[in-house]
């Protein structure tokens, strides 16, 4: 039980300080052009270097909230585990 108290306090103070958050208008966000499946594999590819910009550039995110959905949701996931393949051995084990 003691081994729990630290994360149980941890969590309960990021609970409290969360509900110090401002909300975010979203509708700005949400005019123009609308993103798919096509884009979201675009977006997937890019999200480290885009992660990486948007350390230093406000306007920058790694998600389009002006997307479709599931379809983008679904080509943003298809994109992003493509980085996998760089991850891979590069000589195969006999």
């Amino acid at each position: 039980m003691k081994r729990y108290t630290p994360l149980f306090f941890l969590s309960l103070i990021l609970f409290i300080m969360s509900g110090c958050a401002s909300p975010e208008p979203i509708d700005p966000c949400l005019e123009g052009q609308t993103y798919g499946f096509l884009w979201g594999i675009l977006h997937g590819l890019i999200a480290p270097i885009a992660l990486i910009v948007s350390f230093f550039d406000s306007d920058t995110v790694m998600f389009a909230q002006n997307n479709t959905g599931a379809w983008y949701g679904l080509g943003f996931l298809i994109g992003s585990g493509g980085w996998g393949i760089l991850a891979s051995k590069s000589k195969k084990d006999n």
